[in-house]
């Protein structure tokens, strides 16, 4: 039976049983079936009407529709999204291309800067500055402990979560670690600026804040002394000495029955285990063990 006469007569509702069963028959009864429950949430045009189901054949097929191939606005949609990539990668590199130096625990290390200026780095420190920004702005970020020796020019400045160091041309330390920021001026001046407070240092002053307090001071060297390999302590915490004895040596202390906020002065020596253990346990009464772990263990002597 004709597919066009059934369709028509199917639209139309006036199939007869035998015709409704040649309709069921047909490959694209479900298409169209579909097509009716669908046409229900539809309203008819005000502006048109279909006189019959051959004269809406005719129309369709007069009809130049245009075919819009999705793949090739997917292709489109890929390029555009590679170009903005591309574009946010150039810039990234080329304007904020920033140089990261790191150090581990019983590692130092001396690096230059792109205005000749140089910069050790102490065990477990983080240095960060931008090469492409350099003459424009010359910033360091550093967590941790450095020593600079900065090259005469623009104002320079140590940014630290603890606060700002800004120089001009002098030889200057910074110590940011938890809880403890310290800057020793060797050279020069030194502006420190921290909760919104500026302090000027010259030559062999020292600025320091402990647990949130401010401490001022001086110092007769001319260079810091962990850059020979040796840690010294003026009047601090004992757990800030067993803390930078961890990071010189990597090795893990625990205290027992000690109190670690007692204030000591001394210090220790980086290339000699024994001989630092005695220099921070002895002048105190302690005593240390070690196991196979790189674990050691202080407590009271007997």
């Amino acid at each position: 039976m004709d597919k066009d006469y059934l369709i028509e007569k199917w639209l139309a509702d006036k199939l007869t049983d035998h015709e409704m069963e040649s309709f069921m028959k047909l490959d694209d009864h479900d298409l169209n079936l579909e097509i009716l429950e669908n046409a229900k949430y539809f309203k008819a045009s005000h502006f048109s009407s279909v006189k019959s189901y051959d004269d809406f054949k005719k129309n369709l097929k007069s009809k130049n529709t245009p075919v819009i191939n999705l793949s090739s606005y997917k292709v489109l949609f890929r390029i555009a999204a590679l170009l903005v990539i591309s574009i946010s990668v150039y810039f990234a590199f080329f304007f904020n291309s920033i140089t990261t130096v790191q150090t581990y625990a019983s590692n130092k290390t001396t690096f230059e800067l792109p205005d000749a200026s140089s910069v050790v780095l102490n065990a477990h420190s983080t240095a960060k500055y931008s090469k492409n920004k350099w003459k424009n702005k010359r910033e360091v970020s550093l967590d941790g402990e450095a020593f600079f020796k900065v090259a005469k020019g623009s104002k320079f400045d140590v940014m630290t979560s603890s606060g700002t160091v800004s120089v001009v041309g002098t030889q200057f330390n910074v110590n940011n670690r938890n809880n403890y920021f310290e800057v020793n001026c060797f050279e020069g001046i030194v502006s420190v600026n921290s909760d919104g407070k500026s302090t000027i240092l010259t030559k062999g002053n020292t600025f320091r804040i402990l647990n949130g307090v401010i401490a001022i001071d001086s110092t007769s060297n001319f260079q810091p002394e962990w850059i020979l390999n040796k840690s010294s302590f003026k009047s601090v915490p004992l757990y800030v000495v067993i803390d930078e004895f961890e990071r010189q040596y990597g090795v893990s202390i625990e205290t027992r029955q000690i109190d670690t906020m007692r204030l000591i002065t001394g210090g220790f020596v980086h290339n000699n285990l024994e001989v630092a253990l005695k220099s921070i346990t002895v002048p105190f009464d302690l005593s240390y063990k070690k196991d196979q772990s790189n674990k050691i263990t202080l407590f009271r002597s007997e």
